[in-house]
């Protein structure tokens, strides 16, 4: 399986912005939904967003309004666009390049990167 190569991480105060990329090599990521997820300590890894193959999108209720995700087909690279930073979204964040949508939710298939920290300070 393909790993992706997430960056962008960082420091930030409350309020700021980041922007989050996933380079993805291989030549199935225009075919698969692909999505963010983060994992902060001690709690279990979940969704942030999702994109489809087709670009249609869904957030997690926690980064509504917030949040954005994209996608550059042409240069295999997953974006997460995030504005309004609050400290409870201090995590590390991964990108999966194959997620499937079974029975309600999004499930991870593809391979796992190294992430990268976003740490927001108060």
């Amino acid at each position: 399986q393909v790993q992706p190569v997430e960056s962008g991480g960082g420091l930030v105060q409350a309020g700021g912005s980041l922007r989050l990329s996933c380079a993805v090599s291989g030549t199935t990521f225009r075919f698969n939904a692909i999505g963010w997820y983060r994992q902060a300590p001690g709690k279990q890894r979940e969704l942030v967003a999702a994109i489809s193959n087709g670009g249609n999108t869904d957030y997690s209720d926690f980064v509504k309004g917030r949040f954005t995700i994209s996608r550059d087909n042409n240069k295999n690279t997953l974006y997460l666009q995030m504005n309004s930073l609050k400290p409870e979204d201090t995590a590390v964040y991964y990108c999966n390049a194959e997620i499937k949508y079974v029975l309600g939710r999004w499930v991870p298939r593809g391979s796992w990167g190294q992430g990268t920290q976003v740490t927001v300070s108060s």
